[in-house]
């Protein structure tokens, strides 16, 4: 999970709370993608992150001083929400000294592996993929199909320019495309389709050796994509599974918060005021 990042467009914020543990209702939100990796089965989660962003890595860590002092006070509610983000997944650290692109972040990472790792999933913290179970999907078809599986949505074409985008023949599953290729950015009138990639990726470890071969790109910066395009070039196979449910994205503030309403509308104690006072602060509007 790539967390090296500055958090430009939250500041000040971010001067000194990492973006990442920025809480959607209670939760921050980089629990609830760690969340979605453990119910997938993973049992490891390697947070890419700067020196100076420790506390991301920190917040999966018990704290025995605390829990003792909610436990001492009866706070038995509080206690199992301090202890959740600990016992979901078991965290560790890789050191990004620069940002140099998504596709440097994840090679930061494979010192972490170990020989029995064949593959990596990567998840990006802003992306709130809903419902859960997409990168449980992904692992079906990367078992079946073999090679690297990522996560499509089925974006609007006028929308279409501001993603980078597959170009894909169909599969007997509906909700499952083979990649030949992948467009930038690309103009609506020359995108290869409409699916659009997001924030999962489930990668064999070749990518690792691709990073190594690919050139870097603006800024010196190491592209995700292209490795993934050098393995498609080589004949790796590259499935999406295409996500017939919504998103959210955390990485700015707009999206943050329709994120936080939408979960706060589902949460038993504070959704039903909740509701009442939009429904009254709109008929102001």
């Amino acid at each position: 999970m790539p967390a090296a990042g500055l958090g430009t467009r939250f500041l000040p914020t971010t001067k000194a709370v990492p973006k990442e543990l920025l809480p959607v209702v209670d939760t921050p939100g980089i629990e609830l993608v760690a969340a979605e990796a453990a119910e997938a089965g993973a049992q490891r989660l390697i947070i890419v992150t700067s020196p100076e962003k420790q506390a991301v890595t920190d917040y999966f860590q018990p704290q025995p001083e605390l829990e003792r002092t909610l436990a001492e006070r009866g706070k038995d509610a509080l206690l199992e929400k301090v202890r959740r983000g600990p016992a979901l997944i078991a965290a560790e650290t890789a050191i990004q000294e620069k940002a140099l692109g998504l596709g440097h972040a994840v090679g930061c990472a494979e010192g972490n592996l170990t020989d029995a790792d064949d593959a990596v999933a990567v998840l990006l913290p802003d992306d709130l993929v809903l419902p859960r179970g997409v990168l449980t999907r992904m692992a079906e078809v990367r078992a079946q199909h073999g090679g690297s599986v990522l996560c499509a949505f089925d974006v609007p074409r006028e929308q279409i320019s501001a993603y980078g985008v597959f170009d894909v023949t169909d599969t007997d599953a509906d909700d499952v495309k083979r990649v030949r290729g992948m467009v930038e950015k690309p103009s609506p009138d020359e995108a290869p389709s409409t699916f659009a990639a997001v924030g999962r990726y489930l990668l064999d470890r070749a990518v690792f050796d691709a990073l190594r071969r690919i050139e870097p790109g603006a800024g010196g910066e190491l592209q995700l994509t292209d490795a993934v395009a050098l393995l498609i070039s080589e004949g790796h196979p590259v499935h999406v599974v295409v996500h017939r449910g919504g998103r959210h994205d955390l990485g700015n503030p707009g999206g943050f918060l329709k994120a936080a309403v939408d979960f706060a509308l589902e949460d038993p104690e504070y959704g039903p005021d909740l509701r009442d006072w939009l429904a009254e602060r709109m008929s102001r509007s």
